[in-house]
């Protein structure tokens, strides 16, 4: 049960949702999610921590880089699947995927 609240407590944030949802595009470095969050780090940082703590999210290290995928636990899909969806009827998840979108430059971090 421990698990199931921290889960959800995760997703009760609207910014944890936001990084949620352009995780779902891919793996992203802290200063990606910061330009199309238009955010500061170490907000980024703490809210990434939480998900991470709660399993959601996963990291690997490149040198001094910190990327950022979803976690490839399966019963957490369904959730982050509704997320996707949510993108149509939600403005911020829709812009922030547009945003993304155009930022494609996933290059490395500078």
């Amino acid at each position: 049960m421990k698990t199931i609240t921290k889960i959800y407590k995760a997703l009760s944030d609207g910014t944890r949702l936001r990084i949620l949802n352009v995780l779902h595009d891919g793996e992203l470095c802290v200063c990606n999610i910061m330009d199309v969050l238009e955010m500061g780090q170490s907000k980024v940082s703490r809210h990434l921590t939480y998900l991470k703590n709660a399993g959601l999210v996963q990291d690997r290290r490149k040198g001094v880089w910190v990327y950022y995928f979803l976690s490839k636990n399966k019963s957490y899909l369904p959730l982050i699947k509704c997320l996707k969806e949510l993108r149509k009827d939600v403005k911020e998840l829709r812009s922030d995927a547009k945003r993304l979108a155009k930022s494609k430059v996933k290059v490395e971090c500078r």
